[in-house]
């Protein structure tokens, strides 16, 4: 078989087994899932081999020590999280008001320096963008809710993913030699090279990414939820969740901060405590935690 023929059957396999991910997502989850979990937890399981203990004790050790850390958080953070959602989407239109309010008295102050035709367009503009920003936040909280209400629904994904960790876990080494043993021993070497670099690179950064997700978005939970804010600790740690987008993530949640903060506070000191938080976070991600979690693993 050639080079090309053998790439041909490679990308057909990844392709049927993309087709079979679509059509079977919802039964294959759990399974994904726990493939994902495995895949990130070997190095630790590997770790504690070479201090003499045996494959299945790591095994268990570690799958254990994970979900339990991962059980302990969510007894933590989702009655907070569940009461906060709650809250926010109940408090939405408040907020909605206040925003308006203090928009029309801005507005009044512009008057005297704004043609007729400029003040008409602002507030064309200031609608458009209210109404927006309403179906955003609106859209989102309905969104959390109904995950919070399908949390039994999950059920499922809570037992079977934790036995499939622990099985692929235990027997990571041994798939790991079987899928060796499929690849062509004349290009064998080179394919081992290349997936090793990509393994590296990729383990490298998923562990050093969530890492940074997790630590910033306490930080901004715990940050705004000391300064005050609504809901500050839902709004920071979703904030720090999504911030494996660049800047996407720090300005959904640095809008959402400083409008809450207008609509809560109303004055200037408040507000510019919530936008100097957003901006410690950017200056602790860029500079420490990427840096050191992501850039160091990522080479």
């Amino acid at each position: 078989m050639t080079v090309r023929q053998q790439a041909w059957s490679w990308g057909v396999a990844f392709a049927v087994f993309l087709g079979l991910l679509y059509l079977l997502g919802d039964i294959l989850t759990p399974f994904v899932a726990g493939m994902a979990i495995a895949y990130l937890l070997d190095p630790a399981c590997d770790r504690l081999e070479g201090m003499g203990c045996s494959r299945i004790v790591a095994t268990c050790i570690i799958t254990g020590t994970f979900f339990i850390l991962a059980i302990v958080l969510l007894l933590l953070l989702v009655p907070l999280i569940t009461a906060q959602i709650v809250n926010f989407a109940q408090n939405i239109p408040d907020y909605t008001t206040a925003l308006r309010e203090k928009a029309v008295f801005v507005i009044g102050l512009l008057e005297s320096r704004l043609g007729p035709d400029e003040l008409a367009q602002l507030r064309d503009a200031f609608s458009a963008v209210s109404s927006d920003v309403v179906k955003f936040f609106l859209s989102m909280a309905g969104g959390l809710a109904s995950g919070v209400e399908s949390l039994l629904t999950l059920a499922s994904l809570a037992l079977i993913t934790p036995i499939v960790t622990f099985y692929l876990l235990r027997d990571w080494d041994h798939i790991v030699a079987k899928v060796d043993g499929w690849l062509p021993r004349a290009s064998a070497d080179v394919i081992r090279t290349q997936i090793r670099l990509v393994d590296d690179t990729l383990s490298g950064f998923a562990r050093g990414q969530a890492t940074v997700c997790i630590l910033l978005g306490s930080f901004y939970g715990v940050g705004l939820l000391l300064a005050g804010l609504d809901f500050g600790f839902i709004v920071g740690f979703l904030t720090g969740l999504i911030s494996f987008v660049p800047y996407f993530g720090m300005l959904v949640g640095l809008i959402a901060g400083l409008a809450i903060a207008i609509a809560q506070f109303g004055e200037i000191a408040p507000v510019a405590i919530v936008a100097a938080i957003f901006a410690a976070g950017q200056l602790l991600e860029g500079n420490v935690l990427t840096p050191k979690l992501v850039g160091d693993r990522v080479g």
